[in-house]
């Protein structure tokens, strides 16, 4: 055999099996793209317990801790695919501390992408408007995912709203916000507050919105009921408002019935039927429209209002027409009560 065709034939060994060796590394190559887009796209790891899939990423963590917590807690398969995919994300952006929850069997680009748009469990803590501190504490205590203890803060000081809150963070730091936003709101509505109000400080203004957030839920009547209160103010007359009784009596917890011919002559420092002015501290937790109001009131020459019947109230000038409208009111109470014993 002659040199050339033993050339030959040896290059065409080394490309078969250059040939062979390509293949084989297509097929490789074929089989690891496929398993990672498997891995990526297709159904992630079935939910341990339950439904969800629940874990807590703290702040500060790399992509490498938050990788290894999420194989730890059986979110993903892989800890390496997660960081590639990471790395690869179009537009990538940081990955976000919080507490998350991902439906059993949820692929890795869910995962991925909940966790680069910070889709967080969102928790929260709700005070309504005219709630005692005591009563909003205790939401916050109740709340099982925050942690540590919290005492109560002064009455008024909390701003009445929905709190979103973590897991893991301390209650007094939950209170705190809160305290935060009833400074601030404060703040701006002072500065920004009509001339000529009989109140001498941003606490009064509180006290006094306290007063009316718990004279009436219906909330076009709060700015009226605020300009009632500031014209007897002026005055020197008696506020004569009920919810001050009820809390020298329960410190504002409800009572369950109607205030006592004893508990209206009963003198404790809140009740306006005995003090005149404000009492010494707000009753409750005002909210943003009941503030507004008793700093911005409208023009009125009202001194008085009652019930009438339908969850709000009739307004009036003068003793003789509120008499009037107090007589219509004691009708009404003397209908129900007869139709209530039929």
């Amino acid at each position: 055999m002659s040199r050339q065709r033993q050339s030959v034939r040896r290059h065409r060994g080394l490309a078969r099996a250059l040939s062979g060796v390509l293949v084989a590394l297509f097929v490789v190559v074929a089989l690891a793209s496929a398993w990672a887009f498997w891995n990526y796209r297709g159904p992630g790891p079935t939910a341990r317990s339950g439904t969800v899939t629940r874990l807590v990423l703290a702040r500060g963590s790399s992509a490498g801790q938050i990788a290894t917590a999420l194989q730890a807690a059986g979110a993903i398969r892989s800890r390496t695919l997660f960081l590639l995919a990471d790395r690869l994300a179009a537009g990538r952006r940081s990955l976000k501390a919080g507490e998350y929850e991902f439906p059993s069997g949820a692929p890795m680009d869910r995962v991925l992408t909940d966790i680069q748009a910070g889709r967080v469990v969102r928790r929260f803590v709700a005070v309504p408007e005219g709630w005692t501190s005591d009563m909003a504490v205790d939401a916050v205590r109740a709340e099982p995912v925050l942690a540590g203890e919290v005492a109560t803060p002064p009455e008024g000081s909390i701003l009445p709203d929905s709190y979103q809150v973590q897991r893991g963070e301390d209650r007094a730091a939950v209170v705190a916000r809160m305290r935060a936003a009833r400074d601030a709101l404060l703040a701006q509505l002072w500065a920004g507050r009509a001339s000529g109000l009989p109140l001498n400080t941003p606490q009064d203004a509180v006290t006094l919105a306290s007063l009316v957030e718990k004279e009436t839920g219906v909330a076009a009547e709060r700015p009226r009921i605020a300009a009632v209160f500031e014209n007897r103010l002026r005055l020197g007359m008696k506020l004569e408002s009920d919810p001050t009784v009820i809390y020298g009596v329960s410190q504002g917890r409800p009572l369950g019935r109607g205030i006592t011919l004893k508990e209206l002559m009963t003198a404790t420092p809140y009740n306006t039927y005995r003090i005149v002015g404000l009492p010494p501290t707000p009753i409750a937790n005002p909210g943003r429209a009941a503030l507004a109001a008793v700093l911005n009131p409208p023009r009125s020459t009202e001194l008085f209002f009652v019930a009438d019947g339908t969850g709000g109230h009739v307004f009036a000038s003068t003793y003789a027409e509120h008499q009037a409208n107090v007589a219509k009111w004691r009708g009404i109470e003397r209908a129900r009560a007869a139709a209530a014993g039929k």
